[in-house]
């Protein structure tokens, strides 16, 4: 579903947003100077997801493959997400998503200790135009979600 863009995003931090009748992609992309698996246990602790990522509120459930999370972000914090852990291949991609969507963490070595991380949120299909303008810009979020994932994955990676 989602297209493999990561060769074209900048990794710069700021998100980009392609919008399209049937659909809406938001991408960032961010260096981390840290081994992947630091950045991949943050990414997979549910529980844990709050305490460093500002856009989260909250996220029930288990991040593994077929699993389902219930995820509350500060976009539409009365709003519960049910989603479905739908790829999950360890320290390079995982997927989640509904019916309405998908979002594509990928995890990319660089060189040892230090990794791209590109984040993908395709939203649509055929009803997409009924609710398009319902659903909040995500760039911000975007870049604030890479920002603190950076961030914490850079401090755990110097306390080692």
């Amino acid at each position: 579903m989602l297209m493999n863009t990561v060769a074209a995003i900048a990794q710069d931090g700021k998100a980009s947003t392609v919008k399209k009748t049937f659909y809406r992609e938001t991408t960032v992309g961010i260096d981390i100077q840290a081994d992947a698996s630091v950045v991949w246990t943050l990414l997979t602790n549910a529980s844990d997801f709050p305490r460093w990522n500002s856009t989260v509120v909250s996220i029930e459930g288990e991040i593994e493959l077929g699993g389902k999370i219930r995820l509350k972000s500060t976009l539409d914090e009365k709003r519960t997400f049910k989603l479905k852990i739908k790829e999950f291949e360890p320290e390079k991609r995982l997927v989640w998503g509904d019916g309405k969507g998908d979002r594509v963490f990928i995890l990319s070595e660089i060189q040892q200790g230090t990794i791209t991380f590109t984040m993908t949120e395709r939203i649509g299909g055929l009803m997409f135009p009924m609710y398009a303008k319902y659903i909040p810009p995500f760039d911000e979020s975007f870049e604030q979600f890479a920002a603190d994932l950076k961030r914490e994955a850079e401090i755990i990676s110097k306390t080692k």
